[in-house]
């Protein structure tokens, strides 16, 4: 049985870091796509970053340069590294794996929330001006 389970959600200033972690169990961690999604209060569920298997990310275009998404699969772990945090990046932050079918579209990986199936709980993140 997937499952996901983040941490290091936070309030922190405007300007401040945050390192999120997904820890996930029950499948082979590293045959899939990952991925952390967010969702703010009235606004839709939106794909921050996903990274692949091999390596390949894909980023949301208001987070590229501060966020990057990275994995330890001998810790079956995958991380968000949020720096110049701004009151917009204000949201519950969630942790998704694919469906088993991949994250690819056109060659290269999507942040196209049908591919992921399987998501955790999410962690809060506030950031304050």
């Amino acid at each position: 049985q997937v499952h996901l389970v983040e941490s290091g959600g936070g309030s922190v200033q405007s300007g401040g870091s945050l390192r999120l972690s997904c820890a996930a169990s029950g499948y082979i961690y590293s045959s899939y796509c990952m991925g952390w999604f967010r969702q703010a209060p009235g606004k839709e569920r939106e794909g921050v970053a996903v990274i692949d298997n091999d390596g390949s990310t894909r980023y949301l275009d208001s987070v590229k340069g501060r966020f990057t998404i990275s994995q330890d699969n001998a810790k079956n772990t995958v991380y968000l590294q949020m720096n110049i945090l701004k009151p917009e990046d204000t949201a519950m932050y969630y942790c998704a794996r694919d469906h088993g079918t991949g994250c690819w579209v056109a060659g290269v990986v999507s942040t196209d929330q049908s591919f992921f199936g399987y998501w955790g709980q999410g962690t809060q993140v506030t950031v304050s001006s």
